[in-house]
């Protein structure tokens, strides 16, 4: 099969979740006997043809002259080269920029797949008009695509209710880390499950706030770590607004073997996504070993069922907080080995791309 990935900043991952994704996938394609293109942004740091094994296909995007807005220029210019090679399935990982592009498909054009990701709309950094414009390029994606994939259950039931539409349910991966390094923690100022941590994009609508809120109600003295950028106008608000307690912000850290590190020794990871579907982060909290305190919403709950503590406001942080050292030993080993054992089960980057790779054949052969 010739595969094209499209929708990401593109190869090796340095941003995020779905260029993490189109890194893993790609790869374990291709190790499969696939011939498999991702798309990257002029200006990737990476500057080899290959990667891997995997094409890489360098298309410019204006970000650096009009910002975000720039992603509907890239993604455009994407799907337009991407048509004129001989690609049996192009996949889009997202909609809300990738959509107006889905005007230059035919009759003759390749499979377009769609990751419908999270339900953005619903972020709360989007004023209303913003909200109505990404809801409109939905109802295109969905209409346009030849085929939908939902990473949870959760979300596949929403565009199945929501526009009677039908999707393969394919999740992220992630591998189980069978090595941590204490020594990896002291650069940060902690010390092994003594201290507490989230990791996300500082945004709203991941209720660091809520967490941090209830952080301070419970009057615990450990640590409570940030990982995220801090640098957008939300990331300033809350350092302004926790400058004087033990609450630390370290910008972005990339290096997996710390964030493993530092997640398999926290005391309580904290997850406060609320609008997404399967979330890359919590895979990888769960493939580190550790305790999880999760949102309570559907779309986390598809992933944990029963192995996490939820909470929906501050006070049930504060709480969580409090009564962490009362829950005792065999209640986190049960919640902990639970989604260990998702992780190699469910969730494992193997199993995901041969379930791609199923997915892609079995669409191929309908055409």
């Amino acid at each position: 099969m010739k595969i094209a990935i499209l929708g990401t900043r593109g190869i090796p991952n340095s941003y995020g979740g779905f260029e993490q994704f189109a890194e893993f996938l790609s790869v374990g394609l291709v190790e499969l006997g696939h011939s498999v293109t991702v798309y990257n942004v002029h200006f990737h740091e990476y500057d080899q043809p290959e990667f891997r094994g995997v094409t890489i296909r360098k298309i410019y995007s204006p970000e650096k002259q009009i910002g975000a807005a720039a992603n509907f220029v890239y993604d455009y210019l994407c799907m337009k080269d991407a048509l004129k090679q001989d690609f049996d399935i192009i996949y889009e990982a997202g909609y809300h920029s990738n959509a107006p592009s889905y005007y230059l498909l035919k009759k003759n054009s390749p499979i377009v797949i769609t990751n419908m990701d999270g339900i953005e709309w619903k972020r709360s950094k989007w004023n209303y008009f913003t909200r109505q414009l990404i809801k409109k390029l939905e109802k295109i994606a969905v209409r346009k695509s030849d085929y939908l994939v939902s990473d949870n259950s959760a979300i596949q039931k929403y565009y199945k209710k929501e526009f009677n539409a039908e999707s393969f349910c394919i999740a992220y991966g992630a591998d189980i880390v069978e090595h941590f390094d204490e020594n990896l923690l002291s650069p940060y100022n902690v010390t092994a499950n003594n201290y507490f941590l989230v990791i996300a994009r500082l945004e709203p609508e991941n209720n660091i706030e809520m967490i941090l809120d209830g952080y301070i109600l419970s009057n615990d003295s450990r640590p409570f770590l940030i990982i995220g950028n801090a640098g957008t106008k939300y990331g300033r608000f809350l350092q302004a607004k926790y400058r004087n307690v033990n609450i630390h912000f370290l910008g972005t850290v990339y290096k997996k073997e710390v964030l493993d590190s530092l997640r398999h020794y926290s005391t309580l990871y904290f997850h406060g996504h609320s609008v997404g579907g399967t979330n890359p982060s919590l895979l990888e909290a769960m493939a580190s070993q550790v305790l999880i305190a999760s949102h309570d919403n559907e779309f986390n709950k598809a992933v944990l069922n029963i192995n996490a503590l939820y909470f929906v406001k501050d006070t049930e942080v504060a709480s969580m907080i409090c009564n962490i050292n009362s829950l005792g030993d065999e209640k986190k080993k049960i919640f902990i080995e639970s989604n260990k054992a998702q992780i190699i089960n469910k969730y494992s980057w193997k199993s995901i791309v041969f379930r791609y790779e199923s997915l892609f054949n079995e669409i191929l052969k309908k055409k």
